[in-house]
Parts: structure tokens; C-alpha cells; sequence
């Protein structure tokens, strides 16, 4: 082999392990990206679910002065219990123009006060995680807490990375996307946060959702 070609073929060699750790270097950089942004897809739908049912709770809650822990509970609620459409006015016999007169003038059912101007809302789908699979149920609970002496209602919804995460993305191997996964609820984990998504506390009277602390 004269000395040309044996130099020819050993740029080409390195060519090519500068390229393949090109590539490498790429693909690391954009898989936390690629996660990401798969997860942040996922969450928004998980979070406008929990959303939907925070907004159920507190009407049932305002009905009952308590939360339910039973989703077909809720459901039924939503579909069946019929909330005041209440006209304050002022009242007339009222020289000071601070009192009002609430006037009831008719009924709206839950489920179209809170979700009626949503024609693709499947109320039935109230309980289940976006993307989970096998298709899972969120965790739901209720408690009475003592504040200032005073009992209080409280409730939590919550689903974790592994029920939403349990598949992976387009653009990840099963393994990949399993250390990621792990990677994620290591981090929450450190920071002594929950790794997934959850609305409400059993701990203190809260209805917030844990994206909101973020």
C-alpha cells in the first residue's frame, strides 16, 4: 500500500470517528430535550383532568361540606345535582344602597355549569390518567384535618411518573426511556418534592396543584 492511499484511508477513518462522536455528542444534548418535551406534553393534559376535578370537589364540597374520595360519587354529583342561578339586587327598601335581595330564578346541573361549554368533555373519563397504560385511575382521597381547632375538609388527587410515563416516547428505546424516567422521579425525589402530579393536600387545606408550586 503506498504511503497516499494508507493516508487517504487513515483520514477517512478519523473522518468518521469525528463524525459518529458528532453524532453522540447531538443525541445527548437533545435526549433530555426529546423527554422533556414529551413529558410536558403529557402533563398538560394530566393537569387540565385535575383541574376538572378540583372544580368538581369544590362544588360537591359546597353542597356537602365535605369531599368525596369516590369518583363514581362524583360523577354521579356532576350529572345529577343541580346548582342555584341566584340575581342579586339591590334592595329597594334600602336607604343605604349596601343591602342586596338574592333572587333564585332558576337551576343548572354541575356538569353543565362547569363543563358545558366543552362538547368533546366525557365526564366518564373524569377518573383516568391521560396516557397511562394499562388504562389507570387517579388516587383519590379525603380526610378531615383540625385547624385552629376547627375541622376541615381537605382532599388530594394524584398520579405518579410511572403511571403516565409508563410508555416511552417515539423517540426512545424502552431502556432509555426507563433511566430517564428514573432520572426524573430521582430529581423530585432529592428535593423532597412528589414525582408526578397531584391537586389538593391531606396535610394541610389546600386545593392547589403541585405544577402551581413548581
Amino acid at each position: 500500500m503506498s504511503p497516499k492511499l494508507k493516508s487517504i484511508i487513515i483520514n477517512l477513518v478519523l473522518f468518521a470517528v469525528v463524525v459518529f462522536l458528532a453524532i453522540m455528542v447531538i443525541k445527548s444534548i437533545q435526549a433530555p430535550i426529546n423527554f422533556n418535551n414529551e413529558k410536558e406534553l403529557r402533563e398538560k393534559q394530566i393537569v387540565q383532568r385535575l383541574k376538572d376535578i378540583r372544580d368538581a370537589e369544590i362544588q360537591y364540597k359546597q353542597a356537602y361540606n365535605k369531599y368525596t374520595n369516590n369518583f363514581d360519587t362524583l360523577v354521579k354529583f356532576c350529572n345529577d345535582y343541580e346548582i342555584p342561578i341566584v340575581n342579586i339586587i339591590p334592595d329597594p327598601n334600602d336607604t343605604t344602597f349596601t343591602k342586596t335581595i338574592n333572587d333564585t330564578i332558576g337551576y343548572v346541573k354541575v356538569m353543565d355549569s362547569l363543563f358545558g361549554k366543552r362538547p368533546d368533555f366525557n365526564l366518564n373519563d373524569l377518573s383516568l390518567v391521560p396516557f397511562s397504560d394499562p388504562v389507570t385511575k387517579f388516587e383519590i382521597n379525603d380526610s378531615i384535618i383540625k385547624r385552629g381547632g376547627i375541622s376541615v375538609p381537605v382532599f388530594e388527587v394524584k398520579t405518579p411518573y410511572e403511571v403516565y410515563l409508563a410508555q416511552p416516547g417515539a423517540k426512545f428505546s424502552e431502556k432509555q426511556w426507563i433511566t430517564r424516567v428514573r432520572n426524573a422521579k430521582a430529581e423530585m425525589e432529592q428535593l423532597d418534592k412528589y414525582a408526578g402530579l397531584k391537586v389538593g393536600s391531606l396535610e394541610e387545606a389546600s386545593t392547589d396543584g403541585n405544577w402551581e408550586k413548581l
